[in-house]
């Protein structure tokens, strides 16, 4: 299969508009959800619209293919945990010809830009991007400023420069952190040849989810991936339904509303 078939199924509606959902924290940070309700889990996000759910190899053989229905699958190839004395260490865990055999649309890199092993990050990158391209499979790049020589992970000069490793090292897609003023993401963008999406970011830090949606899609965004604000939800389906209405909804409305309710707040 060529690899612009796999990219457009990573796009449910096919207008290269994308709600990507990780599903990967298990093996960083512990359980996402009891294993009683993981099966709900992925129901609900599925149902809700989302474009692609993101799991390691592992948890992939958990999950029944019917419940997947049109959502791609995204198969993460690295990992890392808190326990570790470098938490922003990575290695990779699996390769693209598993990733194949076991139904993957895609496969994922997580690489940190100023961690003390970028260059072993960076040189793995690069590794699974030379698979993809020969066997014509996506690959999303997680670059993310993490580490001792990054003084501010949100800056969009800094951003502009972490997106676009992803794209001289062969990444089709490149998830990455929010710039702060969140609009910054259009320098972001305008940077970068290569289809941009944003985290969701903490859970902590008092934003809207929705708002903060909208306001990325309006800076030119090609979507967002958001996991753990998803799976913490109360309840995980109304909210990948809401935001996937804003993702292949219209930037120009959902930059009415954000300056609207920004007005708002003044």
């Amino acid at each position: 299969m060529r690899k612009a078939l796999r990219l457009r199924r990573l796009s449910r509606p096919r207008d290269d508009r994308y709600l990507f959902v990780p599903l990967d924290h298990s093996v960083s940070d512990g359980p996402v959800v009891p294993a009683d309700r993981w099966s709900d889990l992925i129901g609900s996000v599925v149902v809700g619209g989302a474009d692609a759910i993101v799991v390691h190899k592992g948890r992939l053989r958990t999950i029944d293919p019917r419940l997947l229905g049109e959502c791609a699958l995204v198969v993460h190839l690295s990992a890392g945990t808190a326990h570790a004395a470098d938490t922003n260490a990575k290695v990779l865990v699996g390769d693209v010809e598993e990733a194949l055999r076991l139904g993957a649309d895609a496969v994922s890199v997580h690489v940190n830009i100023g961690s003390d092993t970028e260059e072993r990050q960076l040189a793995d990158l690069g590794t699974v991007a030379k698979a993809c391209d020969a066997w014509n499979l996506p690959l999303i790049a997680m670059v993310y400023p993490r580490g001792p020589r990054i003084a501010d992970p949100h800056d969009p000069r800094l951003l502009a420069h972490v997106v676009n490793i992803a794209v001289d090292l062969g990444a089709d897609l490149v998830k990455t952190t929010l710039a702060l003023p969140v609009e910054r993401m259009a320098d972001v963008v305008a940077s970068c040849p290569i289809p941009v999406l944003a985290a969701g970011g903490p859970a902590d830090t008092g934003a809207c989810l929705v708002d903060t949606a909208r306001a990325v899609m309006a800076a030119g965004c090609a979507g967002l991936a958001v996991g753990r604000r998803v799976f913490t939800a109360p309840s995980p389906l109304a909210l990948v339904a809401e935001l996937a209405s804003v993702v292949h909804g219209d930037p120009d409305a959902d930059l009415v509303h954000y300056t609207s309710t920004m007005t708002g707040a003044v």
